[in-house]
């Protein structure tokens, strides 16, 4: 869940996102922390070899670690150093369990991601939301600019505001163009996250007769609420750990047709619609006493189940946690018709799905020996022996895992601290409190990594893995383009404990991949001191909204993938988090100011000058639409755009380059707009209201039999409470 800052809080953050106040506040400490930390780092390793020990098995070899030599450290749990950084399937059980038993090492100061919730379809940005069509995943401006257009017989009819043209994402309220179909619930948690609506007994989806607006009416109900797809005569609803498939051809009288029932420990994250089939990500989190094989559903999914041998895993030692399995799935029959697995942490993947393939990402820290060998071997050489700088290079090279490594290397450092008198060890203490501060600036980009695997959409496998540094914000950071995979990522927020110094000294980068994923190219060093916030890609540009104390957005060319280049820069006050393209060359960002929500009109028909030509503030201190782009909806013929408040919600003009507010809607609880034909249907909790675009007037409403009794938003710590204050149904 989203946390909604008030004026003297921070801005709200994305799953995946670091909480800027906890960085202010370990800043803070920073001179407190050091002192116990860079204790000449002995301090931390003997932590995270205690933690180790109590958490594996090597507790119970300590003594004889320490009285060993390092060509007879427990060969266990060995890691091969020839297959790092690739992509393998388990052979059995037993190698399930060793690498669990190796990467519990990495969890211990692992990083907290965005976390699987943020995927993108296969993308991860909530819940693996994205499946492609058969057209471009990125459109150019002015195709994006009309996306949520179907154009059909019976008039202009809207979708879903979506990623990717043409791929469906799960959302509360979808429309054939004669009816609506909108998932009601008792409460609602202010903020979606992009996922699954929490199931909750008393939700139903009401169907209501929408075209013509004269016959307005709700004509019937289905007794389970949640997320939503439509698909010719097939309604989709995922509620809490059940998917239902239902045969809506007779509209006033919908039948069940299917139903997939996730059995004890598995969980929904992510789905899209494409070509008819649905891609459904499923998480299970890992028993790591029997990790596999996995049997997701308990009622439906064909006796689905995943062999050790089809899970895929990286080398690289990763944050894990769970077992993610990728379903490709019928839409009409709920048939389940191919099927992938990988390990990753429930904190830390992104997915994205293009025409072509499916992008998993897991993020990862460095090798902490490898990473304090190069510290004490480039910069404290005149400050600790030649010979401890050759045990530890011998000890990094060694082929075994990392925990032992980290046990082994406690031994040692712990034999040269126990040696310095008193003086020595101040004076080496403060020499490495400033060292380790300049090591960490050059070597920035080597302690947070984020892995990458393409997996294609045809035959399920893995066609190619890469690298870059720092994280994914979330779905929007990744995109395909004419075979190229573009990904904007925030470096210096995750690097943990161990690397507390530089802790803040973050930097943003936009990576070009190859087909491969290999690098063709990068713009580095945007926002210093600053984080990603938004990222928009269409076609051969690339718009970037970094924040901590202005916006800066940034303008990218990425026309050539070997050469791409920084085009402009325009820093203005507070930060959009979502960026909608508007017409070829203007772009729309939906953000805040201080504690109102703020729209920006940005216009980049020149990239190196973009300019914000026109603003509007609202009186509001909240809009999903600042972090759920599903509830932003966009009407190209009129050039309007909505997006739901607080207090009501708002419709836009962006004719001629000006933002000016056309129509407001003073009803609270409003979720939704839909466009058909000339008519706008606002859809809230309690009803919906039918309005001429052409006059701005209002033709017909509906009142919704409302389920009484309003629950609080379930808050998390820091919500403002203004900003929630109508986030229920």
């Amino acid at each position: 869940m989203e946390n909604f800052p008030s004026q003297n809080e921070t801005p709200p953050r994305g799953e995946n996102e670091v909480d800027k106040t906890n960085i202010d506040n370990e800043k803070s400490l920073k001179g407190t922390l050091i002192g116990v930390i860079i204790l000449l780092i002995i301090g931390f390793v003997g932590y995270i070899a205690y933690n180790l020990y109590f958490h594996n098995e090597f507790f119970n070899h300590q003594n004889v670690l320490q009285s060993r030599p390092l060509t007879s450290i427990l060969k266990k749990n060995v890691v091969n150093k020839t297959t790092k950084n690739k992509i393998e399937k388990f052979n059995s059980e037993e190698e399930f369990k060793e690498y669990l038993s190796n990467t519990s090492a990495n969890s211990q100061y692992a990083m907290y991601g965005s976390g699987m919730r943020n995927m993108a379809v296969m993308e991860s940005s909530a819940m693996m939301k994205d499946a492609a069509v058969p057209m471009m995943a990125t459109m150019d401006m002015d195709e994006v600019s009309g996306m949520g257009v179907e154009e059909q017989s019976a008039g202009r009819v809207s979708d879903t505001n979506t990623q990717v043209l043409s791929i469906d994402e799960p959302d509360i309220v979808k429309t054939d163009g004669e009816d609506i179909y909108y998932a009601k619930s008792r409460y609602y948690y202010g903020y979606r996250s992009l996922g699954m609506i929490p199931h909750n007994q008393e939700a139903e989806v009401k169907i209501i007769k929408a075209f013509p607006p004269a016959e307005l009416e709700e004509i019937a109900n289905i007794d389970k609420s949640g997320d939503l797809f439509l698909h010719e005569d097939t309604l989709v609803v995922f509620s809490g750990k059940n998917i239902y498939g239902y045969d809506v051809s007779d509209s006033q009288n919908p039948s069940e047709e299917w139903k997939l029932e996730l059995g004890d420990n598995n969980y929904l994250m992510e789905a899209r619609l494409y070509n008819g089939e649905i891609y459904l990500v499923t998480r299970n989190y890992i028993n790591t006493y029997k990790p596999c094989p996995i049997r997701p559903f308990i009622e439906g999914g064909n006796d689905l189940e995943i062999a050790c041998a089809d899970i895929y895993y990286p080398n690289i030692p990763a944050e894990t946690d769970s077992t993610f399995i990728v379903l490709k799935i019928d839409a009409q029959s709920g048939e389940i018709k191919d099927k992938t697995s990988f390990v990753g942490s429930s904190n830390s993947s992104v997915i994205y799905m293009s025409e072509e393939a499916i992008y998993i990402t897991y993020f990862y820290n460095k090798d902490s020996l490898e990473f304090l060998y190069g510290f004490l071997s480039e910069k404290c050489s005149d400050l600790v022996p030649s010979t401890l700088v050759t045990l530890l290079k011998t000890l990094n090279s060694y082929d075994i895992s990392n925990q032992a490594k980290m046990t082994e290397m406690q031994v040692l450092l712990e034999k040269f601290y126990n040696g310095l008198d008193n003086d020595e060890r101040l004076r080496i203490e403060n020499e490495f409190t400033n060292r380790m501060d300049e090591y960490h600036k050059e070597h920035i980009r080597e302690l947070e990594k984020t892995g990458i695997v393409k997996i294609g959409l045809e035959n399920f496998e893995v066609d190619a893995n890469g690298e870059v540094p720092g994280y994914p914000l979330n779905q929007f950071a990744l995109d395909e383009y004419e075979g190229n995979l573009r990904i904007a990522t925030t470096v210096g927020e995750r690097t943990g404990s161990f690397y507390f110094i530089g802790r803040g000294e973050s930097l943003n980068d936009v990576y070009v991949l190859d087909n491969n994923l290999k690098e063709e190219g990068s713009i580095l060093n945007l926002g210093e001191t600053e984080r990603v916030y938004s990222v928009r890609f269409v076609g051969e540009m690339a718009y970037v909204v970094t924040f901590r104390q202005t916006d800066p957005f940034y303008v990218l060319d990425l026309s050539k993938p070997s050469r791409p280049e920084l085009k402009g820069e325009l820093k203005i006050p507070g930060y959009s988090s979502y960026l909608h393209p508007l017409t070829k060359d203007t772009v729309l960002g939906i953000g805040k100011d201080g504690s109102h929500v703020k729209l920006s009109l940005f216009d980049v028909s020149d990239p190196t000058d973009p300019q914000e030509v026109s603003k509007y503030t609202l009186d509001e201190y909240w809009s999903e639409a600042v972090n759920n782009h599903h509830a932003f909806l966009l009407d190209k013929k009129h050039e309007v755009f909505f997006i739901p408040g607080g207090k009501g919600a708002y419709v836009f003009s962006y004719d001629d380059n000006k933002i000016s507010l056309t129509k407001a809607i003073s009803k609270k609880n409003i979720k939704r707009a839909i466009y058909l034909d000339d008519y706008l249907y606002i859809i809230g909790s309690e009803e919906i209201s039918v309005i001429n675009e052409n006059d701005w007037t209002e033709v017909n409403k509906l009142e919704l039999n409302d389920i009484d009794n309003y629950d609080k938003p379930v808050m998390e710590d820091g919500d403002d409470v203004r900003e929630m204050e109508v986030f229920m149904e």
